[in-house]
């Protein structure tokens, strides 16, 4: 199999996978399981699968999707390859060292992505964020309305339910999603990542920088940029965020919104992870209710 046949039939590489006619090396890949493909033409492609039995049922054509809507608009994401119940491939891309000009440039870039907008918040597939389902429902609330409903209130109640979360947590988050109006600044639906977050920005050695692991949706623009400042931050992101003002400014207050914008992911860390992120929750939610 080289990368001419894939592309021609992408169904068969997992026939290709089984019959170990493609050497298989095994990277980090998250909540799935990872591997390095070369193919005969010495090609290399990144795959991952379920770590064990089935995958959730569309987990790996909301990711497809995903890609293939980000790509439309012109957005940094690898080529996708091949996708079935149980495995995706993309294109592999050599990482490198993160670049003042790179970090620039995916700045402008996702300024332009943001602007191609979204028919409305969510998405025309049922989503997934990790290993947990994100309701893409597709909704003309206003997005203050949407992100407590759809992405706020359904992660808070697992992560109570978990007892990630103690009472007082929970009770601060839900102050948040009844007021939410009073701290959200509404915009259209922008075409956005959705779990933009540092490690989902993979910096090459072309001098690029690629956006991986998507779970793109119509959302809030602020949300994307907000994501790339957590867990230390995204590399020279002070550079990616200057040229994204410079093609599209922000409205005023912006950085006083970050914490509402975080708070989704953080809960999506503690209804998956547990309580080590508690703390992160808690912090975000007294950070917007200050």
């Amino acid at each position: 199999m080289d990368l001419a046949y894939l592309r021609e039939h992408p169904q068969h590489l997992p026939t290709f996978l089984t019959h170990q006619r493609i050497r298989e090396t095994p990277v980090p890949g998250g909540v799935c399981r990872a591997a390095r493909l070369t193919l005969d033409d010495g090609t290399s492609l990144f795959a991952k699968s379920w770590p064990s039995g089935s995958a959730p049922d569309g987990f790996f054509a909301a990711e497809a999707a995903g890609l293939r809507w980000l790509a439309e608009a012109g957005a940094p994401v690898p080529e996708l390859l091949s996708v079935t119940h149980d495995l995706l491939a993309v294109a592999w891309i050599e990482p490198g060292d993160p670049s003042p000009a790179a970090a620039r440039r995916l700045g402008r870039e996702l300024a332009a992505l943001h602007r191609r907008g979204a028919s409305a918040f969510g998405a025309d597939w049922p989503g997934f964020i990790g290993p947990l389902p994100l309701d893409n429902t597709p909704s003309p609330e206003p997005w203050s309305a949407w992100f407590a409903a759809r992405r706020l209130a359904p992660y808070l109640r697992t992560s109570a339910d978990r007892g990630a979360l103690d009472p007082d947590d929970v009770r601060a988050v839900e102050r948040i999603i009844a007021t939410i109006d009073r701290y959200a600044a509404e915009e259209p639906p922008a075409r956005t990542h959705g779990d933009l977050w540092p490690g989902n920005v993979l910096w090459a050695n072309s001098g690029r920088a690629w956006l991986i692991d998507p779970a793109a949706h119509g959302g809030h623009r602020e949300t994307d940029l907000a994501n790339l400042a957590l867990f230390g931050g995204a590399p020279h992101l002070d550079q990616v965020l200057s040229a994204y003002r410079e093609v599209w400014p922000l409205a005023d207050g912006w950085r006083e919104r970050i914490p509402l914008h975080q708070l989704h992911l953080l809960l999506v860390h503690t209804a998956a992870f547990g309580a080590s992120y508690r703390a992160s929750v808690r912090a975000a939610a007294d950070a917007v209710l200050r």
